[in-house]
C-alpha cells in the first residue's frame, strides 16, 4: 500500500504543526502557523494524490461460500481486483486540539473490476465482475508526537471506514446462480473492503508517513561551521482556524555547542489569514547567529599597509603618521603599523516596526612591528557605528544585507599622547566598507534555511517587521515527483 503515501506528503505540512514535543520552559525562537486556508489546500492536495494512488494499488482477493439446494456448499473466489475508476469528491482536514489532525473523505465512489471462479468437487467455473462501491466515507485521526531528539512522529490513532452501497454485476457460466446470492456477496464485499481500507492505512502510516516525517531536518547546516536547531519545543496550539508549532530556532557552532545566556522573547502574532502559512522568526534566531559568529572571531579584523590602495592619503607607517602623531616617528622610525579590530560583544539585531538595525561596539588597537618581529601596542580606539539591516526571503530561505553607517572613533588609550583621529576614521571607514562588510554580506546572502518539508515550495510572499520578530507569509505549492 506504499502508493497510498503519495496522497499524504502535503498533509505533513499540517502534521508537523501538531506534534506533541518535548517539554521546554523557554520561548520558541520560531513559530510556524498554518491557517484554515492552508489546511483546506492540504486536504485538496491529499485527495488528488489519494485518487491517483488508488489506481496503482492491487486490492486483496477474497473468498466465501454459499449453499445451493440439493447441491451443497459452493466455494467462490473473487480475484485480480483492480480499481477501474474512482471519484473522491468531498474531503476535510481539521485540527484535533491536543492530538493532531482529522482527515476525512466522504461522498466518494469506486468502480472495481476483476474475475471470479467457483469450485465444487471437479466443477470449475469462472467469469468476470464489476462492483460499484458508492457512498465511501473514511475518517483517520493522526496522533503526533516527538522522539527524544525533537523529531516528529506519527501514528494513526483511529480509523473508520464505511461503504453505503455495493452493487455487484457478474457475468459468466454461473451468472444467474451468483445473482441469487448477490446480497450475501455484496455484504461480504463491503465488510472486506471496509476492514482492508483501514488496515492498509495503518500500514502506510508506519511504512511511508513516518519515514517521510523523519526527513524533516531538525538540525540544518547553514555552512560548514554553523547550523540551526529546528527541534520541536512544546505541544501545539490548535484553534478552529489555525495550528501553531513552536520551534527552538537556535543557531549554534557545529563543532562546539555552547548554552545561550539569553531567552527568546514572547511573540504575539498578528491575526492574518490571507496566506496558507506564516513564520514568526524572533530576534533570538538572528542574535544567536551573531553570538556564535562573534565567539568564533569571525567579525574580528586586521589591517596592514599592504591592504591599503596605493593612492590612499594615509599609510600604515610611522613616517605617514608623523604629521598628526609627532612622537611616533621619533620613537619608532621607519616602522610599519598594524590595526587590529575586535567586536567587543556580539552585536544584536534590533527589531522595531518597519526597521532593522544594530550598533556594533568595536575597538581598534594599533601595534608597531618592531625590528625583532615583536609587536608593541601604542594606542587603542573605540569605534561606534550604526548599521541598518535589510532582510528578504524567497521560496526556501531568508537572506540579508548590511548597510553600514559612518564610523566614529574615540581615542581611549595612548602611549603617544593625544592626537586627532580624523585620518584614521577615513582609513577604517574605507576598510569596513570594502572588506569587512562585503565579507559579512557574502555570508548573509547564503541565507538562513526555513523549516520546509520535502517537495514544498513557497510563493506569493510577504514580509513584515514587528517588534522583536520578523513575520513572513506565503502560500504553498506541493511539487509532485
Amino acid at each position: 500500500m506504499g502508493a497510498w503515501a503519495g496522497a499524504l506528503p502535503f498533509l505533513l505540512l499540517g502534521l508537523l504543526l501538531t506534534s506533541t514535543p518535548r517539554a521546554h520552559s523557554a520561548n520558541p525562537g520560531l513559530v510556524a502557523r498554518i491557517t484554515d486556508k492552508g489546511l483546506e489546500y492540504a486536504a485538496k492536495e491529499g485527495l488528488l494524490g489519494l485518487q491517483r494512488a488508488l489506481h496503482k494499488i492491487t486490492l486483496p482477493d477474497f473468498t466465501g461460500d454459499f449453499k445451493i439446494k440439493h447441491f451443497g456448499s459452493v466455494r467462490y473466489e473473487f480475484h485480480s481486483l483492480n480499481i477501474h475508476s474512482c471519484e473522491l469528491l468531498d474531503c476535510a482536514l481539521r485540527p484535533l486540539p491536543g492530538q493532531g489532525l482529522s482527515f476525512s473523505i466522504s461522498n466518494s465512489f469506486i468502480r472495481v473490476q476483476g474475475n471470479w471462479k467457483v469450485r465444487k468437487l471437479f466443477l470449475r467455473l469462472q467469469g468476470s465482475f464489476d462492483v460499484n462501491v458508492k457512498g465511501i466515507t473514511i475518517s483517520v485521526n493522526l496522533l503526533l508526537g516527538s522522539d527524544p531528539y525533537g523529531r516528529p512522529t506519527v501514528t494513526a490513532s483511529s480509523c473508520n471506514s464505511h461503504i453505503a452501497d455495493v452493487d455487484l454485476e457478474v457475468s459468466g457460466d454461473l451468472e444467474e446462480v451468483l445473482n441469487l446470492f448477490r446480497n450475501q456477496i455484496e455484504s461480504k464485499f463491503r465488510r472486506v473492503l471496509e476492514s482492508r481500507i483501514c488496515e492498509m492505512i495503518q500500514k502506510s502510516v508506519i511504512s511511508d508517513l513516518q519515514p517521510y516525517l523523519q526527513t524533516l531536518p531538525v538540525t540544518t547546516e547553514i555552512d560548514s561551521f554553523f547550523g540551526i536547531d529546528y527541534s520541536l519545543m512544546e505541544a501545539p496550539q490548535a484553534t478552529a482556524q489555525m495550528l501553531d508549532i513552536m520551534l527552538k530556532g537556535e543557531i549554534f557552532n557545529l563543532n562546539q555547542r555552547s548554552p545561550v545566556a539569553f531567552l527568546a522573547p514572547v511573540l504575539s502574532l498578528p491575526e492574518e489569514h490571507s496566506r496558507m502559512v506564516y513564520f514568526a522568526i524572533s530576534d533570538y534566531v538572528f542574535n544567536t547567529a551573531s553570538l556564535v559568529y562573534h565567539e568564533a572571531g569571525y567579525l574580528n579584523f586586521s589591517i596592514t599597509d599592504d591592504m591599503i590602495p596605493p593612492d590612499f592619503n594615509i599609510r600604515l607607517t610611522t613616517k605617514s603618521f608623523r604629521p598628526f602623531i609627532p612622537r611616533i616617528a621619533r620613537l619608532y622610525p621607519n616602522m610599519n603599523l598594524e590595526l587590529q579590530g575586535v567586536v567587543i560583544s556580539a552585536p544584536f539585531l534590533i527589531f522595531s516596526p518597519g526597521n532593522l538595525s544594530l550598533t556594533p561596539q568595536m575597538e581598534v588597537e594599533a601595534f608597531i612591528h618592531l625590528p625583532n618581529s615583536d609587536k608593541e601596542s601604542v594606542f587603542r580606539l573605540s569605534v561606534a557605528t550604526n548599521v541598518s539591516a535589510i532582510l528578504s526571503f524567497n521560496t526556501s530561505k531568508i537572506t540579508g544585507f548590511l548597510r553600514p553607517g559612518k564610523v566614529q572613533l574615540e581615542l581611549k588609550e595612548s602611549k603617544l599622547g593625544v592626537f586627532s583621529v580624523e585620518l584614521l576614521e577615513a582609513l577604517i571607514n574605507y576598510y569596513l566598507l570594502n572588506n569587512l562588510y562585503p565579507k559579512v554580506n557574502e555570508e548573509l546572502v547564503k541565507g538562513l534555511p526555513l523549516p520546509m518539508l520535502k517537495r514544498t515550495q513557497l510563493y506569493d510572499l510577504f514580509l513584515q517587521i514587528h517588534k522583536d520578530f520578523l513575520f513572513l507569509g506565503a502560500n504553498v505549492q506541493y511539487m509532485r515527483d
